[in-house]
């Protein structure tokens, strides 16, 4: 009995993965494609990523351009990709359907030839990862990488759908900045006053804003590489270097945060 069960799961584990679904909710209609139509999609070509953000290597994808996807979709429009692990990344429109300088591409992962885990025990970044050619000329950061892709949709901007995040209408210009970076960078795992999408980290008012629990030089230095303040394993939270939050960008975004700690929303 013990041999038929270990030869039926070598059997199991050598077939392909199933195709994957995309769930698309725009201007024109929910539409789901299957990885097999993706990757049979005319515009589909052969895409290498230098330096692939999630790999943290050179990659090699099937990929097409986003844009031929949206359909309906207009440069002033908003959308919202979400994961299968509850990462939910605002994505402005504009950037996503550009055809020159920083490009937007969905990379589909084929069920006979998947890509490599993200580590031990860990999936793959599949079935559907945004990936961008030439990031670096149009300030594309890290969140705006999501993998693990399930749906994308169309929604009001954040400031129309997440009242509870605006700043104050008197705020001053480094406020309404760290605003901006906030939901760049920190929306897509994080909510605020109990508001969002994310289901991937803790919210950042509720009960206690960081600014409120941290020494300043020490929340910086957080933000900057979480691992070097809190090492466990199941610490999920990236590091955010210079080159992706400047100095004056990051104080932007504690102004928000402290200036947001004055605005708490009731505890659900």
């Amino acid at each position: 009995m013990r041999r038929s069960i270990t030869l039926a799961l070598l059997l199991l584990a050598s077939l392909p993965l199933a195709a994957a679904e995309l769930l698309l909710e725009l201007p024109e209609g929910s539409r789901r494609w299957s990885s097999s139509e993706l990757l049979a999609h005319p515009q589909t070509r052969s895409l290498s990523i230098p330096d692939d953000p999630t790999y943290r290597r050179e990659m090699h994808y099937r990929a097409l351009p986003l844009a031929a996807l949206l359909e309906g979709v207009r440069p002033g429009d908003h959308l919202q990709a979400l994961a299968l692990d509850g990462f939910a990344a605002e994505l402005p429109a504009a950037p996503l359907l550009h055809e020159d300088g920083a490009r937007a591409w969905l990379a589909i992962e084929d069920p006979a030839a998947p890509w490599p885990a993200l580590g031990r025990n860990k999936a793959s970044a599949g079935p559907f990862y945004l990936v961008w050619s030439d990031p670096q000329a149009g300030d594309i950061g890290p969140e705006q990488w999501p993998f693990q892709i399930a749906r994308l949709r169309l929604l009001a901007s954040v400031a129309e759908r997440l009242p509870a995040l605006r700043p104050a209408t008197d705020a001053n210009v480094s406020i309404q900045a760290g605003f901006a970076l906030f939901q760049k960078h920190c929306l897509a795992c994080h909510r605020l006053n109990g508001q969002g999408d994310a289901r991937f980290g803790p919210d950042l008012n509720l009960p206690y804003n960081p600014t409120e629990y941290f020494h300043e030089a020490f929340l910086r230095r957080y933000i900057r590489d979480p691992q070097a303040l809190r090492q466990w394993s199941q610490g999920r939270m990236p590091g955010f270097g210079v080159e992706v939050l400047g100095e004056r960008e990051l104080d932007h975004l504690l102004a928000y945060l402290r200036h947001m700690a004055g605005r708490k929303a009731e505890l659900p």
